[in-house]
């Protein structure tokens, strides 16, 4: 085990965050970015091409593939500028909510992704208000600023009015749709040119420094103009950029790009890095637990099946709140009393898996569960812990579910108590009589 300034040091690397957004945003396709432009895939996927042999990395399912949609959580885990960032992207779909907000719990920080043409959209509300609720900070990227879309003023301003925060532009668009020429870096003040239809990270972009460069203005024209002049105006009105108000969830920084182009990806993922907080203290209801501790603590958040259709498997995926894990080690899952010892652990990267022998509070592993494992189970080195916080929901659909081959009602019953477990739906069964109830949100 290493001693608490080896996982003080480690905590401090740590980034943990979820993306989120209104279905067809962008989330995924800006997923796959991020993860072309950490070095962790050489090419990225495809979202809708359904008979495209690349499909999104976070995209894994059968019905994802087909559908061009995401139905289930993933985590990805990578490293980037000496950083270990765990990026969770989430279901746009209101019918798969119940595992985002499940998500959010495990997360320090969140990126919501907005279509620019559409705007605030009601699940992006939905959601900004589970992590308004939990204090979570959040970056905003605007996306599809290669096509018809709103005026980035008349953008900026909705996003104030409808989710109640102030924005702080870090970089800001050079013309939009068809003129789309890159975005302008407040931070830095230059400006990144991109080039169209790149879907693999490497080669010098090209950097024009300055908002008052002459050749950007040549090349740009009335754009560029445009861009000058709503800098200039941002610059004697937007407001500074605090990072406590950020860290409470009162102010937003806001990106400008296009996902699936690379626009405007590089500056969101170092802002991750250089923005969003390393894992912080989380409430048991015994005491507060800090992710300094020695003590290896940890919390369950979500359970997935048959990831590996081969093993039909099931994974816990359980964030790590507190010390370090190592291979082998003796756990207690609170709940039950029952220890463990697990020597298979792993981090993601979508569905593929490596084995891994250290994690440190931030990191989000999966223990391969046979039914031992359930929703909200905290494991410790033996403390008696609750972690707080992971919501469950009363079901607002029901339907009845009956076998046709009375022959199949086992099979049936072990693949709905499997969904059951991984709180998909909540299964109710008659004392008497063979129908089942299902419930969802």
């Amino acid at each position: 085990m290493s001693d608490i300034t080896e996982i003080e040091k480690q905590v401090k690397r740590r980034r943990t965050f979820a993306i989120i957004s209104h279905p067809d945003a962008g989330k995924t396709t800006l997923t796959e970015k991020l993860l072309l432009f950490s070095g962790a895939i050489q090419i990225a996927g495809s979202v809708k091409a359904r008979k495209a042999a690349r499909h999104a990395t976070s995209d894994w399912m059968e019905i994802e593939k087909q559908r061009g949609i995401s139905v289930a959580s993933s985590v990805m885990q990578m490293e980037y500028r000496d950083c270990v960032i765990n990026l969770l992207d989430t279901p746009g779909h209101q019918d798969f909510s119940e595992d985002t907000y499940r998500v959010l719990t495990a997360v320090d920080a969140a990126l919501m992704v907005i279509d620019a043409a559409n705007g605030v959209e009601p699940q992006t509300r939905r959601l900004l208000q589970v992590c308004r609720a939990r204090g979570t900070p959040i970056l905003t990227f605007v996306n599809k600023m290669d096509r018809e879309v709103q005026d980035p003023m008349s953008l900026m301003d909705e996003i104030e009015q409808e989710l109640g925060m102030t924005v702080v532009p870090f970089t800001w668009p050079v013309g939009m749709g068809k003129l789309f020429h890159g975005v302008y870096d407040r931070r830095e003040k230059r400006m990144r040119v991109f080039s169209p239809g790149e879907d693999k990270a490497g080669g010098d972009d090209e950097i024009l420094a300055g908002l008052d460069n002459v050749e950007a203005a040549q090349r740009f024209g009335a754009e560029f103009t445009q861009a000058q002049d709503e800098l200039e105006l941002l610059n004697g009105a937007s407001p500074e950029f605090e990072r406590d108000a950020f860290l409470h969830g009162k102010q937003t920084p806001m990106f400008f790009g296009s996902a699936i182009n690379n626009f405007g990806v590089q500056e969101v993922l170092d802002a991750l890095v250089d923005l969003a907080p390393p894992p912080s203290e989380r409430a048991a209801l015994q005491r507060v637990v800090f992710p300094e501790e020695k003590k290896f603590s940890g919390v369950v958040f979500k359970i997935q099946a048959n990831m590996d259709p081969a093993h039909r498997d099931r994974i816990a995926f359980l964030r790590v709140a507190s010390g370090e894990f190592t291979r082998g080690m003796r756990l207690k899952v609170v709940r039950s009393g029952k220890e463990l010892r697990p020597n298979t652990v792993v981090s993601f990267m979508s569905q593929r898996r490596e084995l891994l022998d250290t994690a440190f509070a931030g990191d989000i592993i999966g223990i391969p569960n046979h039914g031992v494992l359930q929703l909200g189970d905290t494991l410790t080195e033996g403390e008696a812990l609750q972690f707080t916080g992971l919501p469950f929901f009363a079901p607002e659909m029901f339907r009845a579910v009956e076998v046709a081959d009375p022959l199949r009602t086992k099979q049936l019953r072990a693949g709905l108590t499997q969904l059951g477990e991984e709180g998909a739906i909540q299964v109710f069964r008659p004392i008497a009589g063979s129908l089942l109830l299902l419930g969802a949100v």
